[in-house]
């Protein structure tokens, strides 16, 4: 055997001496691996760790483990699409199995999600795939509670409704008429009018793109009282505006609560859909989905004030819904992000309630929820505008076949379905593992569509590394493993990118951690993205630069503004 510089011997492995040295500063990837988060007391984070534990992944028992002997609460549980709700049946089956008491929260649940819901639990429950559920009642009054438990073998219900927290109050609705060849002016100019004696508003985008188009032409007029909020900022950026949008426009009784601003203007994406604890005066919104259309409405008048704090023209609580072009001879027309996003059928649903509520007397706001909720996902087109039905037809036969689709895709990951119920162990569920468990790839497997990549922006010059704000890193990057400060610093920098730039292995394998991040547990696996003096950079086609004010932009190498 060699002796190596410390005067040791190599071991039988093949791991030096002075491999050893170092890997002894490095805690086990036992104690430092992202599966120990559910083994703690007390756990809160996103969905996706539950969703985890419904995966055939490596150490997929210790997620079990976790979650064995807990309460789950999960918030919410409208806003996951059909790929993401496999994954949660599954995981409510495994969860009921085990005797584990799931608490399900969400202000709009669609009836049909709400049955599929009560079913996989009740699977679990029961060990068994077909069950009788002509006892399940119907949820009346809002808000609704309803339990569901398995008493000898056999599926037992109640349901309580409660005042709701704030009693219903009308809901003004009105229509921006927006061709999606047109710019944000239409909504500027409702904008200037509303806000012409002060007040506060959000608006709405359904891509990060229309936020950053809007806020541009909103801050040309409002200056410095317009905020932008959306996903594509680095996590420091992001954190520091939602803090501020909070501060700003919270609750008026919290302490220590900074006065209402006379005029302000967030211009936000989805982030401001749901839980942003945000009162606004006005809310104007692209159309989405109505359960996620009236999620954003919840953002209006959200607290009670004295009528001194609101100024006339925004007094009275009102949406205005654009992102849509009502045709007179057939439905309206929408933008491609949108459709992208939603689909066309529930977006025909939602627009067939708005207009409607637009030339009547608008929404009753809380006591109207279920009903839109429960229109905006029917099957029958019959009660559409006549020239839509048509169209309509078309678009949710498509729809659903993509439903079906994804639904089949998802099947891949699952643990194992509702085709294994009763299962008394793990053992051998996950012979055909979807192998590697890193965070990207987990959470391409619980989330549909092309994966999104998580990247760390830093910045780039002949003398090595540095922060976006400056601070060196060092010729490799290693500055940020040795200075706590400075970690802190790098870690603001993430942001995920757009999954169209990264979809190709090239770019992927472009994305790689600092040669001096080796040694710190986070770090090591961070993909950096090194940026030059006018922040930007390369990758997949695009040419990427980010803005503190806008957050990450991107154009087509070829030339056309992506």
């Amino acid at each position: 055997a060699g002796v190596d510089d410390f005067g040791c011997c190599d071991d039988d492995y093949g791991l030096s001496a002075r491999d050893q040295a170092v890997a002894r500063l490095i805690p086990a990837e036992w104690f430092l691996g992202p599966k120990r988060g559910l083994l703690s007391a007390l756990t809160v984070g996103t969905v996706d760790h539950l969703l985890y534990a419904a995966t055939r992944t490596r150490h997929v028992m210790l997620r079990h483990a976790g979650l064995a002997g807990r309460v789950v609460v999960l918030d919410e549980v409208h806003a996951y699409d059909v790929y993401m709700s496999q994954f949660l049946f599954e995981a409510l089956r495994w969860l009921a199995d085990a005797g584990v008491p799931v608490v399900l929260l969400s202000a709009t649940l669609p009836p049909q999600l709400r049955r599929r819901l009560v079913t996989a639990y009740l699977q679990g429950a029961l060990a068994r795939r077909d069950l009788d559920l002509s006892a399940l009642p119907a949820a009346e009054g809002y808000p609704n509670a309803l339990t569901v438990c398995a008493v000898d073998g056999e599926p037992r219900f109640d349901t309580r409704a409660a005042a709701p927290w704030r009693p219903s109050a009308p809901v003004g609705v009105h229509v921006l008429p927006e061709d999606p060849a047109d710019g944000p002016d239409a909504v500027v100019a409702v904008l200037r009018e509303a806000l012409r004696e002060g007040g506060c508003a959000l608006v709405v985008r359904n891509t990060v793109r229309r936020a950053q188009q809007t806020y541009a032409a909103v801050k040309a007029v409002f200056g410095v009282d317009a905020v932008l909020l959306h996903a594509r900022m680095t996590a420091g950026d992001r954190a520091d505006r939602t803090d501020r949008v909070l501060r700003l426009l919270g609750a008026p009784d919290r302490e220590g609560a900074p006065a209402r601003p006379p005029r302000l203007v967030v211009v936000a994406t989805q982030l401001a859909e749901q839980s942003f604890d945000v009162d606004a005066d006005l809310l104007i919104t692209d159309l989405a989905p109505i359960d996620l259309l009236l999620q954003r409405v919840g953002r209006l008048h959200r607290h009670a004030r004295p009528d001194e704090d609101r100024k006339a023209p925004v007094r009275t609580p009102r949406v205005v819904v654009a992102g849509m072009a009502p045709q007179t001879d057939g439905p309206p027309r929408f933008p491609g992000g949108s459709r992208a996003v939603y689909g066309e059928y529930l977006l025909l649903r939602s627009a067939a309630l708005v207009i409607e509520a637009a030339q009547g007397s608008g929404w009753n706001v809380p006591a109207d929820v279920p009903a839109l909720v429960a229109h905006g996902y029917t099957e029958d087109v019959g009660d559409l505008p006549e020239s839509w039905r048509e169209p309509a037809a078309a678009a949710y036969a498509q729809w659903a076949v993509e439903q079906d689709e994804r639904a089949a895709n998802a099947a891949q990951y699952l643990l194992s379905s509702d085709g294994a119920l009763g299962t008394p162990t793990l053992a051998g569920l996950h012979d055909r593992s979807v192998a590697a468990a890193e965070d990207d790839a987990l959470e391409a497997a619980v989330r549909d569509g092309d994966e999104s990549i998580e990247v760390v922006l830093v910045r780039r010059s002949d003398r090595g590394y540095a922060t976006l704000a400056g601070r060196p890193l060092g010729p490799d990057g290693g500055v940020a493993v040795s200075d706590p400060e400075v970690l802190d610093e790098v870690a603001r920098c993430s942001v995920r990118l757009p999954p169209y730039a990264t979809v190709t292995a090239a770019a992927q394998q472009t994305l790689r951690p600092l040669p001096g991040w080796g040694l710190d547990p986070w770090l090591r696996r961070a993909r950096a993205l090194p940026l030059d003096d006018d922040l930007a950079a390369d990758l997949g086609g695009y040419r990427f630069r980010y803005s503190e004010e806008l957050g990450l932009l991107d154009e087509r190498l070829t030339g056309r503004t992506g």
